[in-house]
């Protein structure tokens, strides 16, 4: 029997080790607006052996209630219960935040979560569940080190960010956060200082990242002046008509990508009025216009692929996504206020969509379109396997404004494109930070 080296016996050793740990250098990956995971690395922590005694005080005294917190907060990645109320938020915020609350939110979980990974595995604290053999993990056992604790993270920079920008939810926000913590001890698998470290991390960079985007909305007040020319968009009043002047995250400004000029719309308003709508084409319409599909979709993307257990690379996913639909926003929001493209039942008085409610703000390009061109490239670069389903998706999306009468053709058509050259851009960008990069084997 061949006897094999030491030196590769320590390799395979080293492999396993690695393969069991969550992404052991993701505090590598690139930041987007701090300088890097390291610049803000947490000092080492406390000894643990006082805190073994609180963990177990906690276990000993869970109740049902307790036990369904735990399970409760355990669902999906650390930023997922934080992400569904900020979705409630900002998609009824009428005001020019909303697409900036909802980005930050998710970047700055993303950021934060690779100053913790960077600060887990430089000190490399065991959870309590391996510390202490009395201790239970209630939990799937994270594989990861335990200070600082990522869910904290996520609650910190969360509670930050949803009490800046809405700040009727602070005390609501902070309670959930108590109630989060609290689980995690008591689910075994992180020590009291663990939370505390991570809130107060996650707070930090929220803090900084508010700080760096305070200019990213445009300030200006609009003086209510709509166009005067005949064909173009007119309404009792424009939604958000100086959104296009956004500061943009990846793209160099709201108008790089800016569409021509619309064409006159009396051949997309021929086609539109012979369209005879079918059951399957009212659905799809409906469909679009009543769900979060994108969301939805993305969710139902990451728990099947078992990402909700790899957090930094749910983060990195979520982040990417919400700088997708800020950026295709903004761009969007530029050409719309550029043009005031009109829209069918402007155009046509006669015409009825099937839709009930036209949207106050000009067609061209369509909103719908542009976000699905951008969703669609992002998800099939998340998941390559599935990328024909992710772009027929963008391309069902942009149909079905078009089969709710609120949309003429070229509306669509221009948004896809203008939505893919987004989305490809910022692929561009992510393709370089670091997360892409194979280590022995593993994503």
């Amino acid at each position: 029997m061949q006897r094999k080296s030491p030196i590769l016996v320590a390799m395979l050793l080293l492999a396993a080790q690695l393969f069991a740990q969550v992404e052991p250098t993701a505090g590598n990956w690139k930041t987007w607006f701090i300088p890097s995971g390291q610049t803000y690395r947490l000092p080492a922590p406390p000894a643990y052996k006082d805190e073994i005694a609180q963990v177990l005080s906690l276990q000993q005294k869970l109740d049902a209630a307790d036990r369904q917190q735990i399970m409760h907060w355990n669902a999906g990645a650390p930023g997922y219960h934080w992400q569904h109320l900020m979705g409630k938020l900002w998609m009824n915020d009428a005001s020019y935040n909303g697409a900036l609350a909802n980005m930050l939110l998710n970047v700055a979980i993303y950021d934060a979560t690779i100053v913790a990974w960077d600060t887990k595995y430089a000190h490399n604290r065991p959870r309590p569940f391996v510390a202490d053999k009395r201790i239970k993990a209630l939990i799937l056992n994270p594989q990861s080190p335990s200070y600082p604790c990522e869910h904290s993270v996520a609650a910190g920079v969360a509670t930050t960010i949803i009490a800046h920008f809405y700040p009727a939810l602070a005390d609501s926000v902070q309670r959930m956060a108590q109630r989060m913590m609290a689980s995690r001890i008591a689910a075994g698998v992180v020590f009291p200082s663990d939370t505390r470290a991570g809130f107060e991390l996650g707070k930090k960079i929220a803090e900084k990242e508010i700080k760096h985007t305070k200019d990213f909305t445009n300030k200006k007040v609009w003086d209510g002046k709509m166009p005067t020319q005949a064909g173009l968009w007119k309404g009792k009043y424009a939604v958000l008509p100086l959104a296009g002047l956004n500061k943009t995250v990846v793209l160099d400004s709201s108008s790089q990508f800016r569409p021509g000029p619309p064409p006159d719309f009396a051949k997309d308003m021929e086609e539109l009025k012979k369209y005879k709508p079918s059951f399957s084409s009212i659905a799809n319409a409906f469909h679009f216009a009543s769900e979060s599909v994108w969301e939805d979709l993305l969710e139902k993307k990451i728990f099947e692929n078992n990402l909700h257990l790899n957090p930094p690379r749910a983060a990195r996913i979520y982040a990417i996504a919400a700088v997708g639909i800020y950026d295709g926003f903004t761009a969007c929001w530029d050409a719309k206020y550029t043009y005031w493209g009109t829209r069918p039942d402007q155009y046509d008085t006669t015409f009825q969509p099937v839709l009930i409610h036209t949207p106050p703000f000009p067609g061209y390009p369509s909103g719908h379109a542009a976000i699905g061109g951008v969703m669609g490239e992002l998800y099939a670069y998340f998941f390559p396997a599935e990328s024909a389903f992710f772009r027929q998706r963008a391309k069902d999306g942009a149909e079905s404004r078009f089969q709710g009468g609120i949309h003429f053709r070229t509306d669509n058509e221009v948004g896809l494109e203008l939505g893919r050259k987004v989305g490809a851009m910022i692929i561009q960008k992510v393709r370089a930070d670091g997360a892409d990069n194979l280590l022995m084997g593993q994503n």
